[in-house]
């Protein structure tokens, strides 16, 4: 009977993920032509396949499909894949550290990667760094520092999830002020410039972003995948019980933030903050279909993805032709939904 019910628990779990990834695809297509004034409903396909039969530039369409190929369609793949890759990357560390309360914002590295961007920006003008690329590199090797002094750090007490947690927190503040101080004596060009690229937006999306976000996310995907079944242990288990089981914690700890801090850092190179996601996507996957990671990493993923392309599409009408940056926009979706789910379920975050 209980065998049954396992299987069946399975099934229910794979249908879910595969039904959400389909309606997050389906919204994708809906949402790349939504607002394109004489747009059909199969516009993204046909900008498509003129773009492969080498025939774009003709038809009476061009112009729109050049906006869909080089403008709607990289953004709402790099929505799709941002959302997916903060909201796996906030669940690898929730289940490493057992605290349901962290996310990628937490352990300092959006807060390492605004400083590396605002670096650029204030301090590299007339430098090869003052451009895109350079705020993009800058952010990157800021964040990816953070996650390696975190873990540096940690490993003096066998990378105790506490020490991961309380470190990451110290971090974040300082670099955080360390952006603040910049921010105070920037010119006002270049604060502005700052503020806007904390707030967190897709507007830079471009199929380089795309192709490399993508890839990275793929390949974190499969990483967490191999690893479900430690996780699993891993989630629910003190080190000493993990260990009498035939799993390492520290080293699950390495790999698990690895993976974590590298689909975080090449993010939010792109997009610039976007930190709500990571904490709040983990949460829903584990209200509707538990912790098993076979399901719930995969399916937190979907979520993710859902959550920042309708974040992002809702952002772009609330207020047209105002587009409110996804940051922002997120929080303000996010929130009330996770409410929901709390007081729906009837138990704490714990």
């Amino acid at each position: 009977m209980l065998e049954q019910e396992y299987h069946a628990h399975g099934r229910r779990c794979v249908l879910a993920i595969a039904v959400g990834a389909l309606l997050t695809l389906v919204a994708a297509f809906f949402f790349t032509t939504l607002g394109m004034k004489d747009a059909g409903a199969l516009q993204t396909v046909d900008a498509v396949a003129r773009y492969f039969d080498g025939t774009i530039d003709g038809g009476a369409d061009a112009a729109m499909n050049k906006i869909i190929l080089l403008l709607r369609l990289p953004r709402v793949l790099l929505a799709i894949i941002a959302g997916a890759g903060l909201a796996l990357a906030g669940a690898l560390m929730q289940s490493v550290t057992r605290n349901y309360l962290v996310s990628p914002f937490t352990l300092g590295i959006s807060a390492a990667a605004a400083l590396g961007a605002s670096l650029c920006i204030v301090l590299a003008a007339g430098t090869a760094m003052d451009s895109d690329l350079g705020i993009i590199t800058s952010a990157f090797l800021l964040s990816s520092a953070c996650g390696i002094i975190v873990y540096g750090i940690a490993r003096r007490s066998d990378l105790s999830p506490t020490t991961i947690v309380l470190v990451g927190i110290a971090l974040n503040y300082l670099f955080s002020a360390l952006t603040a101080t910049l921010e105070f004596f920037a010119q006002e060009h270049k604060l502005a410039a700052v503020i806007q690229w904390t707030f967190g937006s897709l507007h830079r999306a471009s199929w380089e972003y795309v192709a490399i976000g993508g890839v990275i996310v793929t390949l974190g995907l499969v990483a967490a995948l191999f690893y479900a079944l430690p996780l699993n242990v891993m989630a629910v288990s003190e080190d000493e019980t993990a260990r009498s089981l035939g799993v390492n914690p520290a080293r699950l700890r390495t790999i698990a933030g690895f993976v974590a801090v590298l689909m975080t850092a090449t993010i939010i190179s792109f997009t610039g903050v976007i930190g709500f996601v990571g904490l709040i996507a983990p949460h829903m996957a584990r209200f509707l279909i538990g912790t098993d990671h076979r399901f719930y990493l995969p399916f937190t993923a979907v979520l993710g993805a859902a959550l920042l392309l309708v974040s992002d599409t809702v952002g772009k009408l609330i207020l047209y032709p105002v587009t409110i940056p996804v940051g922002i926009v997120i929080s303000f979706l996010g929130v009330p939904l996770f409410i929901h789910l709390i007081l729906r379920r009837g138990r704490s975050l714990t």
